[in-house]
């Protein structure tokens, strides 16, 4: 036990994971015993001692509510609370639920989704479209003589566009060569801030020297500002996971989705059909961009010097931005919790 704070106690659990590659044909995954088959057979031994633990958690705690976010944690949780008739409430980032939520969410009371009700299949009568929450600072409204001086404080001439080049916390290595690969045609006609991850950077590094530094900067991490760097951009090359997303939509920001292909059941592919398919975005295939990086600079080039292209993609992406997220969630959670403790009685 963890105290966090004194109202809120933490108990761990077991669990474990479902190792399954959508890159992956599924015979082959099955041939592969020591990184997939024989981890997948010991993490389903955790998932049960888990499960045993929850129950045990469960019956002693008794509580009126279970709040799930989806995680593989949530599995064993989730099934002891429905053993035990306690309300379950979903959340779901991504636009593809998850091998948890999908079986939660036989037995969940109310689910909220990240993306609209149309992406998923789950029953309308307990799911709504919520959205998922961010910071409330990526809600703030960043007007053009804002985001000009957002420029200049990040040391960019604010007259020039800004493209921002983000792989996450720890970076992407196949976005940060293939944007090194175009910098020289990239930088005749935007600024570009690469945040690379933490290793990357050394390795990145020296292979930016030749390059006009006023016009771009390399960062191997940002633990503050990121907002400030995200609405200063005029575009955001980025990956296409749910919460990254939801912080662009908030901003209103156009940005060129490059997802990542190998993670589990493609989840990042999904997401970016969804805000492709509403035009608030473009996508890069990654594969296809590794190959030839122009793929990349066709694709900036092409809304750098389109700006009504760019106003209408900022004005698509908005509609994904929900400001109520954290707070309409919490009322479902609430409602649940209440809606327990009338039976009860």
């Amino acid at each position: 036990m963890h105290a966090v704070d004194e109202n809120i106690l933490v108990r761990s659990i077991s669990s474990g994971k479902l190792r399954r590659y959508y890159s992956i044909p599924l015979w082959q995954q099955f041939l592969r015993l020591r990184t997939i088959v024989i981890p997948n057979c010991i993490d389903g031994v955790k998932i049960g001692i888990g499960f045993f633990q929850s129950l045990y958690r469960l019956y002693r705690h008794r509580p009126d509510v279970i709040f799930c976010k989806g995680g593989f944690v949530c599995l064993p949780v989730g099934l002891a609370a429905r053993m035990l008739s306690i309300p379950v409430v979903l959340h779901d980032s991504d636009a593809h639920p998850g091998l948890t939520n999908r079986v939660l969410s036989r037995s969940a009371v109310r689910i909220g989704t990240g993306a609209p009700l149309e992406y998923y299949n789950y029953d309308k009568k307990i799911a709504s479209y919520v959205g998922t929450p961010v910071d409330e600072q990526f809600h703030h409204t960043y007007s053009d003589t804002t985001r000009h001086a957002l420029k200049q404080k990040l040391g960019f001439d604010k007259t020039r566009p800004l493209v921002v080049v983000t792989g996450g916390g720890l970076g992407a290595q196949s976005m940060n060569k293939a944007t090194v690969a175009i910098l020289d045609e990239l930088l005749q006609v935007t600024n570009v801030l690469i945040i690379s991850g933490q290793a990357h950077y050394k390795t990145l590094e020296p292979s930016l020297k030749n390059h006009d530094a006023s016009r771009y900067q390399l960062k191997a991490f940002v633990s503050t500002g990121m907002v400030e760097i995200l609405a200063a951009a005029d575009i955001v090359v980025a990956r296409a996971g749910a919460t990254t997303l939801l912080e662009l939509a908030a901003l209103g920001k156009p940005a060129v989705i490059v997802p990542n292909p190998y993670l589990t059941g493609g989840h990042q592919l999904k997401n970016a059909v969804v805000y492709q398919e509403k035009g608030a975005a473009a996508i890069v295939d990654e594969r296809h961009m590794v190959a030839q990086p122009n793929i990349l600079l066709d694709c900036l080039n092409a809304l750098l010097l389109n700006p009504s292209e760019l106003e209408k993609m900022s004005k698509a992406m908005k509609q994904f931005a929900r400001p109520e997220a954290a707070n309409n969630m919490a009322r479902m959670i609430i409602n649940a919790a209440t809606t327990s403790k009338n039976h009860k009685q």
